[in-house]
């Protein structure tokens, strides 16, 4: 293949890329704003806060198995029509939730978690195609960041919106419109999959689980997804569903504190992916940043627990999310640790996983501590408990970190040679 095409696609690909962060954006928007409307959210489709967390927790229900679709997708078609497909999923599932109703409620949430399977992994892929495997960290870093700073928007500007009368449907239809647009740009900006099958000329030749049975028959797959899910869980659980009700009721903040307290999590992970992600292609290492990290992440928590005092809770969850910035690393390690042709099934893979764990988690947590956040027990007992649960997950993906093998010297060692 010529050269000259070769960096044609590159420059195309990483247009496609930066456009996909927009489906990126809306994804964690998406994720996120249903946490500052849920008396609002309740009435509407007729349930109490209890069972409508439970259909905001459906999300991930698709999220984790459309992730491994989304792998499939990508390998085998390319990131055009696959991103497509995800954005006006997700776009169909916004519009869903103007519907007053429990059904519609639940199925336009599993749409969501639908559709937005496929933007991570679209994006991961396009900057695969993008970038040269030196920055690849710092490109899935700012990918990242950029998702975050969608879920800071879910609920630092949505939460005040509601706040001020915006009616939920009048938000449902608007970024439900904006996220169809969002898919036809991304259908006509997108190259198609012609390089790839010039690249690769056996994949088709695959069954379509090969690259699967690749990625899960590597024990470091399974270890990168069960140590970022251990350190994603505290933020798509915790900060972005429970936290404000948390705030308000154990902690006796008002609403727009409650709201501004728990979007400082995801406005720290605009800051901590892209930094994390800098530092370990800086320094050619993955797991002393990653360990790092989630050690920042447990020492925030005592801080926010135990000793309230010493910085306001905005800081607290600020340096929280700045910390779980650590959760993408695993992202790059999967990569690197399986061969180059399965690259879109390895971020769905880890998806896969890593929202399984969210999946386990969330009604567990739910079960143990959510009931009980009405309850006339000892409100600062209780928000310990329950952070305490997390300081535990945490803790476990510290230990679980310890047998990942370190791939990022000898990434950027093999990359340098061929260079």
């Amino acid at each position: 293949m010529d050269i000259n095409t070769n960096k044609s696609y590159t420059k195309y690909y990483v247009i496609a890329w930066v456009f996909g962060l927009v489906f990126y954006f809306l994804d964690y928007v998406i994720r996120s704003a249903p946490a500052v409307m849920l008396p609002e959210l309740s009435h509407s489709f007729s349930v109490s806060e209890i069972r409508l967390v439970t259909i905001i927790g459906t999300y991930y229900y698709t999220y984790s198995t459309c992730s491994l679709i989304a792998g499939i997708a990508l390998d085998r078609f390319g990131a055009k029509y696959s991103l497509f497909a995800g954005a006006l999923i997700l776009g169909s599932g916004c519009l869903l939730f103007m519907i007053s109703s429990q059904f519609s409620g639940v199925t336009g949430r599993l749409f969501q978690g639908a559709g937005c399977a496929f933007a991570f992994p679209g994006c991961v892929y396009l900057a695969s195609k993008g970038f040269s495997a030196k920055s690849l960290a710092t490109a899935i870093g700012f990918t990242q960041c950029f998702g975050m700073l969608g879920g800071s928007a879910g609920q630092f500007v949505v939460g005040p919106l509601i706040e001020k009368g915006m009616d939920i449907n009048t938000f449902w239809l608007s970024v439900g419109i904006f996220t169809i647009i969002v898919a036809f740009g991304l259908w006509f900006i997108t190259p198609a999959n012609r390089i790839e099958e010039k690249t690769v000329p056996d994949q088709k030749k695959q069954g379509i689980l090969s690259p699967y049975k690749i990625v899960f028959s590597n024990p470091q797959s399974w270890l990168c997804g069960i140590v970022s899910g251990l350190l994603f869980a505290p933020t798509t659980i915790f900060a972005m569903t429970w936290a404000v009700d948390f705030f308000q009721k154990d902690r006796a903040l008002d609403f727009h504190t409650a709201t501004i307290s728990s979007a400082m999590v995801a406005f720290g992970w605009v800051f901590g992916c892209p930094l994390l992600g800098y530092i370990t292609d800086k320094i050619k290492k993955r797991k002393p940043v990653l360990i790092f990290g989630a050690v920042m992440m447990i020492l925030s928590f005592v801080q926010l627990l135990y000793f309230p005092d010493v910085l306001p809770v905005k800081i607290s969850m600020f340096l929280l999310g700045v910390a779980s910035g650590a959760a993408m690393i695993p992202y790059s390690i999967i990569k690197e640790a399986n061969p180059d042709h399965v690259k879109g099934s390895a971020t769905g893979a880890i998806n896969f996983i890593t929202f399984g764990v969210t999946t386990l988690l969330s009604p567990l947590f739910s079960h143990l501590f959510g009931k009980t956040l009405a309850s006339n027990l000892d409100k600062t007992l209780h928000f310990q408990q329950a952070g305490l649960f997390w300081i535990i997950g945490i803790s476990i993906a510290v230990i679980v970190s310890f047998m990942l093998k370190e791939t990022g010297e000898e990434k950027n060692e093999l990359v340098i040679a061929k260079e």
